[in-house]
C-alpha cells in the first residue's frame, strides 16, 4: 500500500529516537498480507537486519491465546467462564467475601491489584533490578499468590488491576481441564491449525530459523543484548512468532474465528472476547476504553471500534491491532522497549483509513513537546537551562558542577502561540509557560525568562 510509505517513514524516526535495535511489522486484510517490512537489525553484533521473518517474543499477547483455548473449552461444555477458579485449582480464592471467577482473571477483574511477579522476575533476569521471587513454574505462581486476597481494593468484577498471576492460573485450568501441558495444548488447538508455523514459546525461540537478539536500552541510550525471560512466563505472556503469523492470527479475529479452512472458535465466542466488559483507568482521546476476555478495546478511533492487545518482556515488545468493521489490521514486533508500538500502530492503521495520521492526538502531543525541548538561556547567558523530554511531559534540568534540579512540567494546553505548563514548587501550583513566535522560543518560569538558543546535545 503506497499510504504506508508514511508509517515507514515514522517507524524509522521513533527507533533513530528511542534507539531501538530492530522491528518488523506487517499489515493485514481478511484476505492476507498487504504489506510487510523489517527495520534496523534482528542482531546488532552480527549485523543481521531485521525481516518480517524475524521471530520475536510477543509478551502479553499471548493473553488473547489463553482466552481463545478457554473459550474453545466452554465451547465443548467442558468448563463455563462463569465457574470459580477453585472449582479447578487448589485455591479457593474469595476476595471481599465473593469467588474469583474465571471471567474475572480473564478480564484483569479479580480487585487483586498487580503483584508484579512478571515485572521482579524479568528486571532480575535482566539484570535491570535486584529484587528476586524464586518463580520458575505456575504452581510456583499458585504459592506466591498464597494471601493475595488480603491486598484486594474491589469486589471481583468491579476494577480493573492488569494481573499477570491471574492468567498463569488460567493456564493451569487449561491443563487441568484438558489434560494437556498448556504449551501442548496451545500448539495442538491454535497453532498447528492456524499455521502459525514460526510460534515457539520463549524458552525455544533461540532454535528459531531467525531470531531476534533481545536488547535492553539502557538510560544512557545504549544498546546491550540480554537474556530472554523464560522460566514461569507462559499463560500470560510466553509465545514468541514472526510478524507475519501474528499478523495472521489478527486475520483470524477478522473473519470471525474462522481462517481458510480452519475453524478455532465460534463468532458468538469471539463476539465475546471483543466486548468491552470492565473499563481501564485510563482517559484519553478516543472514548471509554475497555478490556474484555484477553483483548483491549478502543470504541472510538476516528469512528471505529479497534481491537487488539500489546505485549513487554522488556527485551521484546508487540502489538497487534484490528479493526472489525473495515477488515483490516497492524502486527508490529520489537526487539527492545523503544517507541510506544500502540502509537505505531495506530499511526498505520489511521493511514489505512485514508485518514491523517498527524492529527492524532498523540502525534500533535508528542510534535508540539518535542518543538519546545532545547538550551535555554536567561539574559546575557547568565543562566543556562535544559528542556528535556520526560515521557509525555517536558522537565527542566538546572545544572551546575555542584547540583542539579529537576522540574517536572506538565502539559495543560499546547494550542496557540503560548504553550502553557504546571509544576509544583513548595506545596503550591506554579504555572509555566513557552512562548513561540517570530522571535523564537521563550520559557517563563517562576522570576526568570529564557530563550531558547540551540537544540539538546
Amino acid at each position: 500500500m503506497e499510504e504506508l510509505r508514511r508509517f515507514e517513514e515514522f517507524i524509522f524516526e521513533a527507533m533513530s529516537k528511542t534507539k531501538l535495535a530492530g522491528l518488523s511489522a506487517a499489515a493485514v486484510d481478511r484476505d492476507g498480507v498487504i504489506w510487510s517490512r523489517g527495520f534496523g537489525f534482528r542482531d546488532v553484533k552480527e549485523g543481521l537486519p531485521a525481516t518480517p521473518n524475524t521471530v520475536y517474543g510477543i509478551g502479553s499477547i499471548t493473553k488473547s491465546f489463553t482466552a481463545v483455548a478457554l473459550l474453545q473449552l466452554q465451547e465443548e461444555g467442558k468448563l463455563s467462564l462463569d465457574d470459580p477458579i477453585g472449582r479447578f485449582l487448589p485455591l479457593e480464592l474469595e476476595v471481599k467475601g465473593e469467588p474469583v471467577r474465571l471471567w474475572h482473571f480473564l478480564t484483569h477483574s479479580s480487585g487483586i491489584p498487580a503483584l508484579a511477579y512478571a515485572e521482579c522476575f524479568i528486571r532480575s533476569i535482566t539484570g535491570a533490578a535486584p529484587a528476586w521471587v524464586p518463580i520458575a513454574t505456575a504452581d510456583d505462581i499458585v504459592t506466591f499468590m498464597a494471601g493475595a486476597e488480603g491486598w484486594a481494593l474491589e469486589p471481583p468484577g468491579k476494577r480493573w488491576f492488569y494481573l499477570n498471576e491471574g492468567y498463569a492460573l488460567l493456564g493451569k485450568v487449561i491443563e487441568a481441564v484438558s489434560g494437556l501441558d498448556y504449551r501442548e495444548y496451545v500448539r495442538r488447538r491454535i497453532l498447528e491449525p492456524l499455521g502459525l508455523k514460526s510460534a515457539c514459546f520463549l524458552e525455544e525461540l533461540e532454535n528459531s530459523p531467525e531470531p531476534a537478539a533481545p536488547y535492553v536500552i539502557t538510560a544512557e541510550g545504549a544498546r546491550e543484548r540480554s537474556f530472554v525471560p523464560k522460566g514461569p512466563i507462559a499463560a500470560d505472556g510466553g509465545l514468541a512468532m514472526d510478524v507475519l503469523d501474528l499478523s495472521r492470527y489478527a486475520r483470524m479475529y477478522l473473519s470471525r474465528g474462522e481462517l481458510e479452512g480452519a475453524l478455532i472458535l465460534s463468532p458468538e465466542s469471539v463476539t465475546e472476547m471483543e466486548a468491552a466488559r470492565v473499563p481501564v483507568p485510563y482517559r484519553g482521546p478516543f472514548g471509554e476504553e475497555g478490556y474484555g476476555l484477553g483483548l483491549w478495546i478502543i470504541p472510538d478511533f476516528l469512528g471505529r471500534k479497534v481491537v487488539g492487545h500489546g505485549g513487554s518482556v522488556l527485551v521484546y515488545t508487540a502489538w497487534m491491532g484490528y479493526i472489525p468493521e473495515e477488515g483490516i489490521g497492524i502486527a508490529l514486533l520489537a526487539n527492545g522497549s523503544g517507541p510506544r508500538l500502540a502509537h505505531l500502530g495506530l499511526y498505520a492503521l489511521a493511514l489505512m483509513l485514508g485518514e491523517d495520521p498527524e492529527t492524532l492526538p498523540f502525534v500533535t502531543h508528542g510534535r508540539a513537546l518535542e518543538a519546545l525541548t532545547g538550551v535555554y538561556e536567561a539574559f546575557r547567558g547568565t543562566m543556562r537551562v535544559e528542556v528535556r523530554p520526560l515521557g509525555e511531559m517536558l522537565a527542566i534540568s538546572i545544572k551546575d558542577k555542584y547540583s542539579e534540579e529537576l522540574v517536572p512540567l506538565v502539559p495543560e494546553d499546547l494550542s496557540g502561540e503560548v504553550k502553557r505548563f504546571f509544576t509544583l514548587q513548595n506545596g503550591r501550583r506554579l504555572p509555566v509557560e513557552f512562548l513561540v513566535d517570530e522571535e523564537g522560543v521563550r520559557l517563563i518560569y517562576e522570576r526568570y525568562c529564557f530563550r531558547r538558543v540551540g537544540p539538546l546535545s
